[in-house]
């Protein structure tokens, strides 16, 4: 594995995309996340869908050097991602949510030793659910574990919001789809890892600290919605059924009990 000064040498940007609607109170944090890493070569992507409120303001104010960003109206955080993407021009590329912020400031700098070896196309690691009012309580832990094809068909998946890419292989098998409103990282992340050609790499660590209560838990009825797009996916991505989608549902459970292990 490349030390530090080898991962300089090589210049390999990474580009952190950002799709964000009304998160006045939270955008903060992310952005001060991504601009605290150690590693020296990170783009910030980050795509406004014109927010009423004060989210653009607030972004302006923390806007650094190696920023992008766009403020327009779109058809919703996966369409948003789409753009983020289609603008990033990092030969890695991840995703830190408006209401999410990466867990230390060496973050990156492990993601990106994981990728000197060129034959990697995927890194992702754990996730903490946090207290949307205090970050510093976990609600829930997140142990995702070493990538396994097989593991589709049990429910598997990786924390989204950890999971960094190669440019390659949205490349190979295509962005978001949008017509998913709620499930579309589900049904991107079938997509990639059952294609079974890709080689992932897991950080036993947690990367990203997420806040609860997000859009598909807000109610009844997005969490039926997800149940339903979450069924599409995996029958779309010729994964499994309905028993992959209780595994998958059941597993959430332990992630409760579990506390996470800091490592810096």
């Amino acid at each position: 594995m490349a030390d530090a000064t080898e991962i300089d040498d090589r210049q390999m940007k990474i580009s952190v995309v950002t799709a964000v609607y009304r998160a006045e109170n939270t955008i903060t944090q992310a952005i001060k996340s991504v601009a605290s890493q150690t590693y020296p070569n990170v783009e910030h992507v980050v795509v406004d869908g014109a927010s009423p409120d004060g989210t653009l303001d607030a972004i302006r104010a923390h806007q650094t050097e190696n920023m992008v960003v766009s403020s327009e109206p779109d058809n919703g955080i996966y369409d948003a991602l789409n753009k983020g993407i289609m603008q990033a021009s990092g030969e890695v590329i991840g995703i830190v949510h408006s209401d999410d912020f990466l867990a230390h400031p060496q973050v990156l700098e492990r993601v990106a030793k994981a990728f000197c070896d060129p034959s990697v196309d995927a890194v992702y690691g754990d996730l903490d659910y946090v207290s949307k009012d205090n970050t510093s309580r976990i609600i829930r832990h997140w142990r995702a574990g070493a990538y396994e094809r097989r593991k589709l068909s049990l429910g598997w998946m990786p924390p989204h919001p950890t999971l960094f890419l190669r440019r390659r292989v949205f490349e190979a098998h295509g962005l978001y789809d949008t017509s998913y409103r709620i499930a579309a990282d589900y049904d991107a992340v079938l997509r990639y890892f059952g294609s079974g050609g890709i080689k992932a790499v897991y950080l036993p660590e947690v990367l990203v600290k997420m806040r609860v209560g997000g859009e598909s838990n807000k109610s009844l009825r997005k969490i039926w919605q997800k149940t339903q797009e979450d069924y599409r996916a995996l029958r779309q991505n010729g994964v499994g059924g309905l028993g992959a989608l209780t595994v998958k549902n059941l597993s959430k459970a332990p992630q409760f009990l579990k506390k996470s292990t800091a490592v810096h």
